[in-house]
């Protein structure tokens, strides 16, 4: 009997660059079910791909209690042990990280403000 071996890519991790905002925000928009973007999508920090596509990203937020956080957006191709590896990376980034975004919430809910605004525009 023959066995089959599936290549799994493994994924990568990155920085978000502006050059990456177009298609976070289709990730988002599609997630979401949205026409346009709300402050529920934040400031994108870090990005899940495979080859060269991007499927998820990390995203900082504000929460309920106003306190800065992240939460994950992705599309449908994530399994659940790479959003659960996803999380982690999110999370050790988020961690380490000391800038005002990641630390300071109204400097965080400034920068939502100003994202969310450019974005909607084009």
């Amino acid at each position: 009997m023959e066995t089959i071996i599936r290549n799994q890519q493994q994924l990568q991790y990155a920085d978000v660059y502006i050059s990456d905002m177009q298609s976070l925000k289709n990730i988002f928009l599609e997630s979401q079910n949205l026409s346009r973007l709300n402050h529920d999508f934040g400031v994108p920090f870090l990005l899940a791909k495979k080859r060269n596509e991007i499927l998820g990203f990390a995203s900082l937020i504000i929460n309920g209690k106003g306190e800065a956080t992240f939460k994950i957006y992705g599309k449908g191709d994530l399994t659940d042990s790479e959003k659960k590896n996803f999380n982690l990376q999110a999370e050790r980034y988020f961690n380490k990280n000391n800038s005002a975004n990641f630390r300071n919430a109204e400097q965080l809910k400034s920068s939502i403000n100003r994202m969310v605004s450019w974005l909607n525009i084009g």
